[in-house]
């Protein structure tokens, strides 16, 4: 069974600029369902092709399921099938032996700045980076697939 246990921090921006990254990976993901109960997500980068099924959030721990698919299936799935989109740049950056996955938001998401950090477990520990800000884990607001009906232009 696939499992994902995933905590989500905002970034401060003025940090962030500061550090040394590597190159960033553009993704368009859009969601084909998006209930409380599942979610099936198609993501495409300029390489590969994903779909992805999860299942609802306990605590920070959901279902998950994904499987790589051709770009152009991808393209043709985001085009023709979803009923919201999301853009990122995606940086991957280890810190302390963990690696975060840090997206900064494109379009009307276009300043939100988060990173994000696989465990194997709910309460493992682990090294904050210096340029990471408030745990946002509990809030569904920053789910990806929330913000691609209630993007963060329309918060304020």
């Amino acid at each position: 069974m696939g499992v994902e246990i995933e905590r989500k921090f905002l970034v401060d921006h003025e940090k962030w600029r500061k550090v040394i990254k590597p190159e960033g990976t553009h993704y368009r993901q859009g969601y084909l369902l998006n209930d409380d109960l599942r979610t099936i997500r198609v993501r495409v980068t300029d390489k590969q092709g994903y779909i992805t099924l999860k299942g609802a959030t306990k605590g920070i721990t959901r279902k998950e399921y994904e499987y790589k698919i051709p770009v152009e299936d991808g393209d043709e799935l985001l085009d023709g099938f979803a009923q919201s989109e999301v853009e990122k740049i995606r940086y991957r950056i280890e810190v302390a032996g963990k690696l975060w996955e840090i997206d900064e938001f494109l379009g009307d998401n276009k300043g939100l700045i988060m990173a994000e950090i696989e465990l194997q477990q709910e309460d493992e520990q682990f090294e904050l980076p210096g340029w990471v800000t408030d745990d946002v884990s509990d809030d569904d607001r920053y789910y990806n697939s929330n913000l691609s009906v209630n993007p963060y232009a329309k918060w304020k």
